[in-house]
């Protein structure tokens, strides 16, 4: 009977090994079959990746190529004019609620005065309407508001016909304040969308002129330093940016100014090269001795905006810090406010006085003196008729002349320094790149790119 039950322990004893090996084999089985099924979806993954991104780089480059031959044949902006707009100068500083309210008092009244609101030419959705991100007419026209850009456009609140469409009063959700040119500040078109391919494709494009010239806190001019570094404080205290992040901003653009100082002018650079005479100049004399000819001098001029690149350069590496910027001072699903937003950071020289914020405005004018009253009056004036050179603004404002005229040089009526935003999409990869280019009339400069 002791044979036989231990027989049958030994039995149980061997299924219970074989059962645990089977186990175990099934595990390593599960283990090798989970491992290799990851790895052949991460590899698919990868290549499904490398294959999107492709197709965004090549939306991307395409159009900027696009841009720029297009940009290259067109004229300068046109400004609009916006008298019984809503004005972009002060948005920037309200609240949520505070901008509700603005966008609601200024519904009420246009219904209680019976007018009615431009919401502008919308969005623009086909490759070919980039052709209209600059006007052919010149930016010193007569500004009339019967113009297709005016508020007084539409016979009829129900009439949905016309080239703009009607804003309706009752909802201020619908209620969009207009830039200097039609779209929100600082875009000089309403952003272009379409499709290349796979690919959907946005460009954008900005007004640098219309920001703070980053460039202005790092002046060498000692007599200009004092009033730069007022005006770089006015500035941050209108974007609520803390004391210890405006000295480190300081800071910061010390260092960059020891690497580069920045001037308001600048000028060609001319150098002188020595080049060795090549190779088959070598001759042979009678004698049979070899002569090789003398190196030659070379005089080459490198134009001025070299200086622009490298500073467009440092001023978007690591010597600053952006991050802390960009923090979001304001943020709702409509806006979102940061200072970094308002900084010209390409090293864009003069402002705007058509295009610029308040804020921007007060630190160009803290130059010469009573910036806070000469803003205010250029915010007014220019929403009837946009100032067509700096002669206009010193006949309105006769009162502040000296002042006007110390600032001549930090401002400007008509801008020229834009910058191209292109951001491609394509599954789940996404390649962006921003051109920064100087232009007068149809003559075009490329000054810097930034891809990522």
């Amino acid at each position: 009977m002791s044979n036989k039950v231990t027989k049958t322990c030994r039995l149980r004893g061997r299924r219970g090994i074989v059962l645990l090996v089977t186990l175990a084999l099934l595990v390593v089985l599960s283990i090798v079959g989970y491992t290799l099924t990851s790895r052949v979806a991460a590899q698919r993954h990868r290549d499904h990746y490398i294959i999107d991104y492709q197709a965004a780089r090549y939306g991307c480059d395409s159009a900027i190529k696009y841009a720029l031959a297009v940009l290259e044949d067109m004229n300068s902006p046109r400004l609009i004019s916006r008298p019984n707009e809503p004005d972009f100068s002060d948005l920037f500083w309200k609240s949520e609620e505070e901008y509700r309210e603005y966008l609601a008092e200024w519904a009420a009244k246009m219904r209680l005065e019976g007018g009615e609101m431009d919401k502008g030419l919308g969005g623009i959705n086909d490759v070919n309407d980039v052709r209209n991100l600059f006007e052919g007419n010149d930016v010193n026209d007569i500004y009339s508001v019967n113009e297709i850009y005016g508020v007084n456009d539409i016979n009829s609140i129900n009439d949905f016909n016309e080239i703009s469409g009607v804003t309706d009063l009752n909802d201020v959700n619908l209620v969009t304040v207009r830039g200097p040119y039609g779209p929100r500040w600082p875009f000089v078109t309403e952003p272009v969308e379409f499709q290349i391919g796979s690919t959907t494709v946005l460009i954008e494009i900005e007004d640098e002129n219309a920001k703070y010239p980053i460039g202005w806190a790092m002046l060498a001019d000692a007599e200009a330093a004092r009033d730069a570094e007022a005006g770089l404080e006015t500035f941050c205290e209108w974007m609520s940016v803390e004391r210890e992040q405006i000295d480190s901003l300081k800071e910061q653009l010390g260092e960059i100014s020891e690497i580069k100082p920045f001037k308001l002018e600048f000028k060609p650079i001319k150098i002188v090269e020595r080049k060795a005479a090549p190779a088959r100049s070598r001759t042979r004399t009678r004698r049979g001795r070899r002569r090789v000819a003398q190196s030659r001098t070379v005089r080459k001029t490198i134009p001025a905006s070299v200086h622009v690149t490298d500073f467009a350069k440092l001023f978007h590496s690591g010597l600053i810090d952006t991050e802390s910027l960009a923090r979001p001072t304001i943020e709702s699903e409509s806006r979102k406010e940061s200072a970094l937003k308002y900084m010209g950071m390409w090293a864009s020289r003069k402002v705007n006085i058509n295009t610029a914020p308040r804020h921007v405005l007060e630190a160009a004018f803290t130059f010469g003196g009573d910036a806070e009253k000469i803003a205010d009056e250029i915010i007014q004036a220019r929403r009837v008729k946009p100032f067509s050179d700096l002669e206009e603004l010193r006949k309105l404002l006769f009162r502040y002349s000296d002042s006007i005229e110390k600032c001549e040089k930090y401002i400007t009526t008509a801008s020229n320094f834009f910058t191209i935003r292109v951001t491609a999409v394509s599954g789940v990869a996404k390649a962006s790149a921003v051109i920064a280019i100087s232009k007068e009339g149809k003559k075009m400069e490329k000054i810097a790119v930034l891809s990522g």
